[in-house]
């Protein structure tokens, strides 16, 4: 059998990637600048690519032309041109599964899933809006295509509303929505930022004869009010459920609704241990036409249940269970299942000698109902697999010592020109489609040949008379064994908010406003990579338990000595905050944006994860103050 994984290989330490220019000083070409960002000519360029079928893709071009490929004979076709979108403002776009019809987003509203949309016929060119029964110039919260021909589902007024084609009426599956209180089939704030990260909270069946959704319900949830200063004379205000750390959280069911006109709904039913205690659901997925696989967890997130759920009778039969004495990482994670769902894959910690325990491959088994599950670990070491994407059981040949043939795709393919990709298989696994995010350029491959999709040659060429900044990685032990940098200046900076379980030291290919503080300022970018970060093991990950604002402050300071600025984000932000006031005489200035001061006031889900640091003998780390007032001293 073939299982293709995702792998990131790590060291125990301190990973640091350092951004600074050639080691001569010298400067080939101009600097860049802030205004080089804000061109489109030094835009990377994401192509969008998405698999239709075995052989054929659509992605969207440069020049904004929606193409289809085939990757068996190079065919390529036009299916949309890009005066399309300017004649309709249109800003997003997806293809029906027939390939006839072209879904088209128009006035999105920023930063949010609000638009209007029309359906375009590819081949006649007509248009007709997208509303719901009786309802004219309607402002649609999310809508997409089904699994196949023209379905079509939407949502309005948080209820989702379904059509079979683009000619047929639609009806409405869920009555029970309410504004900001009651959402059906897409997430709350909670769901959308920190849960499912999506917007989505509904999962077609492979079929399409059924779709699970969610039902989350913000009644109880205390609202924060978002004062507006624009668009009035007077400021305006918005509420909206946020569930801080300790308050009540939403109420949330899984619902399977039949698409075959009775609209017969069924509930799935959590654990028991959990019915009468506040839960997250962190991801659901279709295991057959008839099961879905369902991840309960509770709100400290130190336990999680894995059930396979009968989407007929809304029964839910455990798969596997977790606990931590700390907390449970990764449980977004989508299982694996073979076509019997009798065996499934997923990662778990697997202890390497005294190095701690890393994420690694785990297949979960049993063969007939009541038989004792069984659990084989198919890979190990002090690295981490961050991904499995396909289990293929046509091409299966099994031997009892090895049963499944590791072979890396990418290792050769293009070595010298990327080392970081993202990969998605081909709906029957015989072509992979690799976003090559080391150095811009998107491509389709299969193993034994390759075609080039995009190559982001405007960038290319805008980056040609620009100077870049080199990279640099080095390690720096946690028990300071080894070398500290010393450089004259440096700003520092690690993943976007810095929040525990992130990775900022990766060969991901970036261009933002630390690379021109680099090719004009005479700066040198470190991005860390300590105690608190992921995919190196549980053992760095978990030691901010119950010590945030200590461990992975000393860390920081073990990279660096003086002349320092430090730049973080919301969680950074307190890091921030925590360096200048603790460490004044290393640090001469920073940023802190949107910082959170006091952990009692944050309402990510990660302030569950931290419930627990008020009752420790650290208490007084769960925000600035202290150091303020020790400061001022």
């Amino acid at each position: 059998s073939l299982l293709v994984i995702l792998v990131v290989l790590s060291l125990i330490g301190l990973s640091i990637v350092l951004l600074s220019k050639d080691d001569l000083g010298k400067s080939f070409g101009s600097q860049l600048t802030l205004d080089d960002l804000f061109q489109r000519s030094f835009q990377i360029h994401d192509p969008d690519a998405k698999w239709i079928n075995e052989r054929e893709i659509i992605f969207r071009s440069w020049d904004g032309d929606v193409i289809k490929v085939n990757t068996h004979n190079n065919e390529t076709e036009l299916l949309l041109k890009n005066t399309t979108f300017a004649t309709f403002k249109a800003s997003k776009f997806a293809v029906s599964p027939d390939l006839n019809f072209v879904l088209l987003g128009y006035d999105v509203k920023q930063r949010s899933y609000l638009a209007s949309y029309l359906i375009y016929n590819l081949y006649t060119r007509e248009v007709r809006e997208l509303n719901p029964p009786e309802v004219s110039d309607s402002v649609l919260q999310f809508a997409s295509w089904g699994i196949k021909g023209q379905q079509l589902m939407y949502v309005f007024e948080n209820n989702i509303y379904y059509q079979t084609d683009v000619q047929s009426s639609s009806w409405r599956l869920t009555s029970s929505g309410q504004e900001g209180v009651v959402f059906n089939g897409i997430s709350d704030w909670l769901y959308e930022e920190e849960v499912l990260r999506s917007e989505a909270a509904h999962w077609w069946s492979p079929d399409g004869s059924r779709l699970a959704y969610l039902t989350i319900n913000d009644s109880l949830v205390p609202t924060m009010l978002l004062p507006r200063f624009t668009g009035s004379l007077y400021p305006r205000g918005k509420e909206y459920p946020y569930p801080k750390m300790g308050q009540i959280n939403p109420t949330v069911r899984l619902h399977v609704v039949t698409l075959d006109g009775s609209s017969l709904t069924t509930e799935l039913r959590p654990p028991d241990s959990f019915e009468k205690s506040e839960f997250y659901v962190t991801m659901v997925k279709w295991a057959t036409r008839e099961r879905l696989s369902v991840r309960w967890v509770n709100r400290a997130q130190n336990m999680s249940v894995l059930s396979l759920c009968d989407a007929t009778t809304g029964d839910c039969t455990k798969k596997h269970v977790m606990t931590s004495e700390k907390w449970l990482d990764r449980q977004n994670e989508e299982p694996v299942f073979s076509s019997d769902y009798r065996t499934l894959f997923i990662t778990m910690p697997l202890k390497h000698s005294d190095r701690g325990t890393f994420n690694h491959i785990t297949m979960i088994s049993n063969q007939s109902e009541g038989q004792e599950v069984t659990l084989r670990h198919l890979t190990s070491g002090s690295w981490e697999v961050s991904q499995i994407l396909a289990y293929d059981e046509i091409t299966s040949q099994v031997s009892t010592a090895d049963p499944f043939l590791k072979e890396c795709l990418t290792c050769s393919l293009f070595k010298t020109k990327c080392t970081y990709f993202d990969a998605v298989l081909s709906p029957n696994y015989q072509h992979v489609l690799l976003n090559c995010r080391g150095s811009s350029f998107f491509s389709s491959c299969h193993p034994a040949e390759h075609k080039t999709l995009e190559t982001n040659t405007e960038l290319r060429h805008a980056l040609i008379n620009r100077t870049m900044p080199k990279w640099e990685r080095r390690t720096v032990l946690i028990n300071n064994f080894g070398k500290t940098l010393q450089p004259s200046l440096i700003v520092f900076s690690r993943a976007l908010d810095s929040a525990p379980g992130g990775q900022a030291v990766s060969d991901r290919f970036s261009l933002g406003w630390e690379s021109v503080l680099v090719t004009s300022e005479s700066v040198i970018v470190a991005r860390l990579d300590g105690r608190g970060s992921g995919f190196q093991g549980q053992r760095i990950l978990q030691d901010v338990y119950q010590g945030l604002g200590t461990v992975d402050v000393q860390d920081q300071v073990t990279a660096v000595h003086h002349n320092f600025l430090s730049f973080f984000q919301a969680y950074g932000g307190f890091l921030s905050s925590v360096l200048l006031l603790s460490h004044s005489s290393m640090f001469r200035c920073g940023i802190a944006v949107a910082p959170i001061t006091n952990w009692k006031l944050y309402g990510k889900m990660e302030g569950s994860q931290s419930e627990n640091i008020h009752k420790s003998s650290n208490h007084q780390n769960c925000h600035v103050f202290p150091y303020c007032t020790e400061a001022l001293k």
